[in-house]
């Protein structure tokens, strides 16, 4: 074979490598991304009612020395440092008759560790590092609408990526803790459940 012959098969074999290349290279970079692993969503639970039922009048003003409810939660999102928990009354903003809800009970810096409160968590600031603050007191506050259609009462939980550099702050002061609270957690929730309850005298 002459020597011309033998360049130009070379190239030519060079040619179909690259184009085969090039296809394989393509091919591989139509294949479609494997789906990011769905992280299932936080739940939150009580044993006292189910979600939107009406709580039991040990954990409202109807009786003296109302206790805070057990509450639970499962599918904590990875990398939770924290959570914090607001139980409000949206009512009186949705009806007009305030422009602020009522602060039942927030709990913040309960521990990423955590799966959920007991039943009558203690006043004031926790061993385990919890801090709370109400309307009323460094403790949780029953719901207590009067007569009447029924409240809504919303318990919030975060899952949080940070603990908290917020002080606890007194009752006087719960819509100013409130506000720095929900200041410092921006950027860093990881996660959220509601569980609703239903209450009126």
């Amino acid at each position: 074979m002459r020597a011309s012959v033998r360049m130009k098969l070379a190239a030519l074999a060079g040619v179909t490598a690259a184009i085969t290349s090039m296809a394989g290279s393509t091919l591989t970079a139509q294949q479609p991304a494997a789906a990011p692993a769905r992280v299932p969503p936080l739940i939150m639970t009580s044993t006292a009612w189910d979600d939107g039922g009406v709580i039991p009048d040990k954990f409202t003003q109807a009786v003296p020395n109302a206790v805070s409810p057990e509450l639970k939660w499962a599918q904590v999102p990875p990398g939770t440092q924290s959570f914090a928990i607001l139980m409000h009354d949206p009512e009186p903003v949705l009806n007009k008759g305030s422009k602020m809800d009522i602060t039942h009970w927030l709990i913040w810096n309960i521990p990423g560790t955590s799966t959920g409160l007991p039943e009558g968590v203690a006043q004031g600031e926790l061993a385990d590092g919890s801090r709370q603050v109400s309307l009323r007191a460094n403790a949780y506050m029953g719901p207590g609408a009067p007569a009447g259609p029924y409240h809504h009462y919303t318990f919030e939980l975060y899952a949080l990526d940070i603990k908290l550099d917020v002080p606890q702050g007194t009752p006087q002061q719960a819509a100013t803790t409130r506000a720095a609270v929900f200041d410092a957690m921006d950027g860093h929730v990881l996660g959220k459940a509601v569980l609703v309850a239903r209450f009126h005298r």
